[in-house]
This record gives structure tokens, sequence and C-alpha cells, in this order.
């Protein structure tokens, strides 16, 4: 059991650095795309071509890589206000029912995303002719980033025996 926690960190420490990095990455490029984008406006009266595609095509990366990180700290689907008032033994079932439903949900809009990725790629943005399927390619990897998530957090939930918190924070059940 201690093995099996201990992967579920593993990999849930490799989501994490590698949903920061994206966060980190795209907030940088969308403040300095943005920035410069300003001062050329006002200094040169004249803006980047790509000013608007940029942030376009980097703005659902940085949201998806957000929404990963809300769903590994327990606050992306919260539903505290029900939880709070069950038995502990309760609360531990429902937040393994809680993770199955987001195991089956984000697995079908996974596969949906994934099913697009031909039709998407054909698509191209007018300036930099960047295809779409850049941008559904963050939506297909945070679906697969909320399984993988979803399902530490349901073994840890098997593992652990203390009781699922009231705010459905998986983490600190162990």
């Amino acid at each position: 059991m201690n093995v099996l926690l201990k992967t579920c960190d593993v990999i849930d420490t490799v989501i994490q650095k590698i949903c920061r990095i994206v966060l980190y990455a795209t907030t940088v490029v969308l403040f300095l795309v943005l920035t410069i984008n300003v001062f050329l406006r006002y200094l040169l009266g004249n803006s980047l071509s790509s000013a608007g595609e940029i942030p376009e095509l980097i703005f659902p990366w940085l949201v998806m890589a957000g929404v990963v990180l809300a769903a590994q700290h327990g606050s992306h689907i919260a539903i505290s206000w029900f939880v709070d008032k069950l038995t502990d033994s309760m609360r531990k079932v429902v937040a393994v029912l809680n993770c199955a439903i987001l195991v089956a949900a984000y697995s079908a809009l996974a596969w949906g995303t994934y099913t697009l990725m031909p039709i998407v790629s054909d698509e191209r943005t007018q300036v930099l002719k960047v295809p779409s399927s850049v941008t559904y390619s963050c939506m297909l990897i945070a679906f697969v980033f909320l399984v993988v998530t979803s399902l530490t957090q349901m073994a840890r939930l098997f593992v652990s025996k203390a009781p699922a918190p009231p705010a459905m924070n998986i983490s600190e059940a162990v």
C-alpha cells in the first residue's frame, strides 16, 4: 500500500510540475505579447499582426493547466455543502463515487477531443497559420491529466484508513 501511495505522489508531482511550467510560461508569454503590443500601438501607432492570435492560442493552455492544478487540490469540483452533512464513512463513499464519475466524464471528453483532432488539424489561424489542433491538444492533455488525477485520488481513498475530509481535499485524507 505504501508503494501505491508513493506512486500516486510521484505521478501527481510530475503532473503538477508540468502544469506549473505551462502556467508560468503562458502567463509570461501572454504578458510580454500584450505589453509589447501596447507599447507598439501607443509609441509607433502600429501593432503586431499576430497579437490577437497568440493569446487565443496560449490562453487555453493557461486555463487547462489551472483546471488540473485545481483538481489536484480538491477545489475543482467541490460539493462540500452536501458532504459536510455526511458521516465519515459516507463521505468516503461519496468521494470515491465523485472520483469515478470524474474518470468517466473526463475519459469521454478526452476521447471526444481525440476524435476531433484530425478535423481541427486542417483549420489554421489566419496570420500565424498554426493548426487549431494546437489548442485542442491542450484540452486532450488536460483531460488525460484529470483522469489520472482522479485515479490517484481514488487510489488514495481506497488505501487510506482516514475518512475523506469535509472539503473533499483528497490529498489530506492520507
